[in-house]
């Protein structure tokens, strides 16, 4: 059913979203904040006892080990939120979670200890919100002002870039000015002022209960159709094989390196042996509930690549950074203030490809879809990591590159 263009123009913002909106630009501000100065601080200070040679793997094993927590709370934090708690409860007491790494950060900043304990409350937090901000957003909604979404998303994925794009600029500078527990409260502050902002809406949020346990959920169907034997199964089983080869190769691939691979094996092997013999499935689970799980089967080798994807993109803030060090630029500028061009460009690519791009592309017949923008973003990605290859390759031969070429890689 299409909405009218009367009822389009009748619709209303839900008056809460500006709380949620608010909440986000402060937490993206406190997350880019301590992570965009977090390698920096790692090579400068914290790891001073290692020696100079080994001190980069060892800053760079620490910033992905933290963001793969980030990556993998969400796990967490979404069954928490379904299973017993629903949305706003599981953010609001994650966010305090969140709150208190930070001040772990700024309190033991000569403690190895303590400040890797609040980078695990801080992936614990960040990790465990992540995947619930976004669909709380879409609660707010109803088929009054559905048309509306789109445009608060827009907004929203805008006001993130904003945070980040202003803490990749000022952090680095506070770090160097005023020290490590300024550098990392600072974030903090504005991870407590998200918090408050989100806990001030609270009256007027649409709270979605928890939908409890549920039988027919994607992995029940995929273990039943698994369980029941055959080749599926056996392909499943390879796939979990080569996942723990994987990670007994931990010391040779690192520990990064592994559990990523690991994670695709699993995915893919997993996915496909599923999709083999998904129909016997039928009969235990509705047919809803298996079509579904194939709809999701079908993305599934996409959304694999995603892991790999965020491990690459994440290296900006370690490799890139680095990197960035070996290259010529002008004194006042810190190597991780480079990182500040990702969210400006997103957010001036965001109206320009709403407003000229997309409609462009559809006048010409080619239909713009969340996959296959999805697909394009990949296969740019690859293509930014062969820039960075390339100018890796000429510092290690000792020429002299400006700092500028790293603007190639950060465009793709």
């Amino acid at each position: 059913m299409t909405t009218s263009p009367h009822a389009a123009t009748a619709a209303k913002m839900p008056p809460q979203i500006p709380y949620i909106i608010g909440n986000e630009g402060c937490e993206r501000f406190s997350f880019y904040g301590m992570r965009n100065i977090l390698t920096v601080f790692l090579m400068t200070s914290l790891l001073l006892a290692i020696p100079e040679d080994l001190r980069k793997a060892e800053a760079k094993e620490v910033f992905h080990t933290f963001v793969i927590g980030v990556y993998f709370f969400p796990l967490l934090g979404g069954w928490l939120a379904d299973r017993f708690f629903g949305k706003y409860p599981t953010i609001f007491w994650l966010s305090l979670v969140y709150c208190a790494g930070h001040a772990c950060l700024a309190i033991f900043e000569d403690s190895i200890k303590g400040f890797y304990f609040g980078l695990f409350l801080i992936s614990l937090g960040s990790g465990g919100i992540k995947p619930l901000v976004t669909s709380f957003v879409g609660d707010q909604f109803d088929k009054g002002n559905r048309s509306l979404a789109q445009k608060v998303y827009d907004a929203f994925y805008w006001i993130i870039n904003f945070g980040s794009f202003f803490a990749s600029l000022l952090m680095p500078v506070v770090l160097k000015h005023f020290g490590a527990s300024v550098a990392f409260g600072l974030p903090g502050v504005l991870m407590a002022l998200a918090t408050l902002i989100l806990w001030s809406g609270r009256k007027k949020y649409v709270h979605q209960p928890p939908r409890g346990a549920n039988p027919h959920s994607f992995m029940w169907v995929v273990w039943t159709a698994l369980k029941s034997g055959g080749l599926g199964m056996t392909v499943a089983a390879l796939g979990v094989l080569l996942a723990a080869y994987s990670l007994g190769q931990m010391g040779s691939l690192g520990f990064v390196a592994a559990v990523c691979l690991a994670l695709v094996l699993v995915m893919g092997f997993g996915g496909i042996g599923a999709s083999l013999q998904l129909d016997r499935a039928r009969g235990v689970h509705p047919d809803e509930a298996v079509d579904g799980v194939r709809a999701v089967l079908r993305v599934l080798v996409l959304f694999a690549l995603v892991t790999p994807f965020w491990s690459l993109f994440d290296q900006k803030a370690s490799t890139w950074v680095l990197q960035a060090d070996q290259m010529s630029k002008p004194a006042w500028f810190q190597s991780s203030m480079m990182q500040a061009l990702n969210p400006l460009l997103v957010m001036l690519l965001i109206p320009f490809n709403n407003l000229v791009l997309y409609p462009a592309l559809e006048r010409m017949g080619l239909k713009v879809t969340a996959l296959r923008r999805m697909g394009a973003g990949i296969a740019l990605a690859g293509f930014a990591w062969i820039a960075a290859g390339v100018l890796q390759l000429w510092l290690d031969e000792g020429a002299t590159v400006s700092i500028v070429w790293q603007v190639l890689p950060m465009r793709c």
